[in-house]
């Protein structure tokens, strides 16, 4: 081998070696890249568009006092979510900040693996939202997402603003629309298990009731000692209040026993309206039922069940149950508080899932209701109809995707009416028959034909005959109905 040979191979193993450092390093360099992007991200706060925008929300009473102006914040990661869904979020944060009252002023999200242990955002993010705070002259931050006590001190501390989280805000909305007896007594024990571990003393040296020498010296044996602060008498009050709303609650079951009751001892049977919240549910409901039920363009506008009468095709009637509305992430206190509706679900024969067509992601809310209808003991063994509601809000490339999606949906329009007959046919035949075929000659009089039209009325009557004895019938009932109908019926 030449001395030229000898360079050229010395050469090619260095350019090997060479090869083999950059390749490591670019290895490294990939290894951290999604730590650097994250990082990077996380310097740079997102603000969101199209917040604020919800429309007739200035109409309602309790709005009459002066607005709270407030900031959004959010924190998302690529592990749980995309940034549309964060976006879609906070828009959604937005509409339920407008629905409680509010004025919304701006709206940022932060990139983050997690959120800060100590003031949710960390505490440069929260000086930078302070400042945002100041120039929007706003008097409150509200977290899309559940705050520990520990994280809402922090954050307030740093913005020198109130700080509320997402729960905070639908426990307020709730308990401004709630107008029964039954429904307020729900909210407030919602409101006061959410608030019992958030409480925050002001001042020890102010809060100690009678302890050591601020008992006087007239106080007596047994008035010295460190005596109750404040915080604890606070919390005492509350868990008693807690427990006699919960005495109150149960005391009022009986009367939501009798009401259902009734329904079934007549074998009415009934259509539980789900959905998520602002879906439309009570404006479809008046148009099936032709009632006048409350309804309006905010979230969370019914609280109290209704229950609405319609008589089918055959004449036979039954019932549409209007419920509360669902929403993302609803507080886990207001599913065990508002167990009227839910109890109204698992009771219902047929269960009829709205939703908003015009949302952005139609099938994310879906998936929310699903998640709350899974924990009623018996809701995936009743029959169920999906309905897209406010299609005359969507053009039809929207339509035909969702009909290919979920070809066995209905297209409905609350609005203007279309698709509701399609809706009120395919209902109807998902109420049950009644189980009992009768046959019978009832004689003429007042009691006989009571009787035959309550038949018609909560029965499926096949024939009907007036002879000289009296009225030939044969139908299928309830049991309580045929029990009636082979009393009064002629041998």
């Amino acid at each position: 081998m030449t001395v030229e040979e000898d360079r050229e191979t010395d050469k090619d193993e260095v350019l090997a070696h060479q090869s083999d450092i950059l390749q490591e390093h670019s290895d490294g360099l990939a290894s951290g890249a999604e730590q650097w992007n994250e990082r990077e991200s996380r310097n740079e706060l997102k603000h969101v568009s199209g917040l604020g925008e919800m429309q007739d929300v200035s109409d309602v009473e309790y709005r009459k006092v002066r607005l709270e102006r407030v900031v959004l914040v959010g924190v998302w990661s690529n592990a749980d979510t995309t940034i549309e869904q964060a976006e879609e979020s906070l828009r959604e944060l937005a509409a339920l900040a407008q629905t409680a009252g509010a004025v919304v002023c701006d709206g940022v999200l932060q990139h983050r693996l997690k959120p800060d242990a100590a003031t949710y955002v960390g505490r440069g993010k929260a000086e930078e939202i302070s400042g945002i705070v100041a120039r929007c002259e706003a008097d409150t931050i509200v977290v899309d997402g559940d705050l520990a006590p520990s994280q809402r001190r922090a954050l307030e501390d740093a913005a020198k603003v109130k700080v509320v989280d997402r729960t905070a805000v639908i426990l307020d909305i709730f308990a401004a629309h709630a107008t029964s007896r039954e429904g307020k007594a729900q909210v407030e024990l919602a409101q006061l298990e959410y608030m019992l571990p958030r409480l925050r003393g002001w001042g020890g040296s102010l809060s100690r009731q009678a302890g050591g020498q601020s008992a006087g010296v007239n106080g007596g044996i047994g008035s010295r000692g460190p005596g109750e602060t404040q915080i604890e008498l606070d919390r005492r009050v509350i868990r008693t209040r807690i427990s006699r709303l919960k005495k109150q609650i149960r005391q009022m079951a009986p009367a939501r026993a009798v009401k259902r009751g009734s329904r079934h001892r007549y074998g009415l049977p009934t259509v539980a309206v789900v959905g998520y919240t602002n879906a439309g549910k009570s404006s479809l409901v008046n148009r099936l039922t032709n009632s006048g039920e409350l309804v309006g363009n905010a979230l969370f506008a019914t609280l109290d069940t209704a229950v609405r009468r319609a008589k089918a095709g055959d004449g036979r009637l039954y019932a549409y149950v209007d419920t509360v509305g669902f929403v993302r992430r609803l507080p886990t206190q207001l599913v065990e508080a508002f167990k009227s509706s839910l109890e109204e679900i698992d009771e219902a024969d047929v269960i009829l899932h709205v939703v908003d067509a015009s949302t952005v992601d139609p099938f994310a809310q879906i998936e929310a209701v699903n998640d709350v209808l899974s924990g009623i003991d018996g809701a995936s063994d009743i029959p169920s109809i999906l309905a897209f509601n406010k299609v005359d809000q969507v053009d039809q490339a929207t339509i035909d995707r969702l009909s290919n999606i979920r070809p066995d949906a209905v297209m409905v329009s609350a609005a203007d009416g279309s698709g509701v007959e399609k809706l009120r046919i395919a209902v109807e035949q998902l109420l049950p028959i009644p189980k009992v075929h009768v046959e019978a000659l009832l004689p003429y009089g007042d009691e006989a034909g009571s009787l035959l039209s309550r038949v018609r009325q909560y029965g499926k009557v096949e024939k009907e005959e007036y002879l000289a004895e009296g009225v030939a019938i044969e139908a299928d009932v309830d049991s309580h109905l045929a029990a009636q109908v082979m009393g009064l019926a002629v041998d």
